[in-house]
């Protein structure tokens, strides 16, 4: 078993860190815990917990990430060394097993390091004006939110059909209702996914959050955090400018069946592009540190 290390943290800087992390976590999942233990639901910061499947106990954990070794306090070693995939050396010293690591979630590595590169590789297209949301709701009677529409079912529908839809998402693609499908210009599946997902499609850029997590400890919790607030400012956006009517919640709607909204759209979507962009490639570096020789 190897542990390839480049930095050594004192105890006194991964304690720092680890309640540093904790807070920025808990801005989000201390809300989510009180509302689901008086069984109330939230429209927009909900999806975090529920559409992602990484439990807030899970996402609130603090991982120095691959290439950092932990030293030990005056109690003992950090607590990684009780965790998955993680090994301790003769004076204490926790770091993440690389190997092990690698032989349980290498194949998700390569599909990840594939999956982000090839996303990377392609321009923004800030075309789509979020339409995926309204496609989920075209002309069906049950609806993913219960939520009133903003225009109504008539003048939802006729959005939708006054559109040209472009949804390159599966995960986005595969909520649309059946009269829906028909109607984007592409037809993802997973299976195409890689050759298909584009930099300025808001849910590629929410699953950078995904991405993260799913490449576990070897990711370093300050990234993780960094991903999920950009989620957290994507989804905000996803849900303003879909056909829902947001306002009981106190959103404004980025009302994309105008000019002005369309507009106000595609900024905030070049946005939070670049910051995805910024995102996206560390993560990558870590693909590939995982995976050097």
């Amino acid at each position: 078993m190897t542990a390839v290390v480049g930095t050594l943290f004192a105890w006194q800087e991964w304690q720092t860190r680890t309640a540093a992390h904790e807070a920025r976590i808990d801005r989000w999942a201390v809300p989510h815990r009180e509302r689901r233990s008086r069984g109330e639901t939230h429209p927009v910061h909900d999806f975090l917990f529920t559409y992602y499947s990484e439990t807030p106990g899970r996402v609130r954990r603090w991982h120095p990430g691959v290439g950092t070794a932990l030293a030990p306090s005056d109690d003992g070693p950090a607590p990684h060394a009780a965790w998955r995939w993680y090994r301790t050396d003769d004076d204490g010293v926790v770091a993440l097993d690389r190997d092990g690591y690698l032989a349980d979630r290498g194949t998700t590595v390569e599909f990840v390091r594939g999956l982000l590169a090839a996303t990377a590789s392609r321009p923004v297209f800030a075309g789509c004006f979020g339409l995926h949301e309204w496609a989920m709701v075209y002309r069906a009677d049950e609806r993913r939110h219960a939520l009133p529409l903003r225009l109504g079912r008539a003048g939802t529908d006729a959005v939708v059909e006054a559109a040209q839809i472009r949804c390159s998402h599966y995960d986005a693609f595969r909520f649309f209702t059946p009269e829906a499908v028909g109607r984007n210009r592409l037809q993802p599946t997973r299976e195409t996914q890689p050759a298909l997902e584009q930099p300025g499609c808001l849910h590629a850029t929410m699953d950078l959050y995904k991405w993260a997590y799913k490449l576990g400890p070897a990711v370093p919790g300050e990234l993780l955090a960094d991903c999920f607030d950009l989620a957290a400012d994507v989804r905000e956006l996803d849900m303003r400018a879909s056909p829902y009517d947001l306002g009981d919640a106190g959103y404004t709607p980025v009302a994309i069946e105008t000019p002005e909204g369309r507009t106000e759209y595609a900024t905030a979507q070049r946005r939070f592009a670049r910051r995805g962009g910024e995102l996206r490639q560390r993560l990558l570096a870590i693909c590939e540190t995982l995976t050097q020789a």
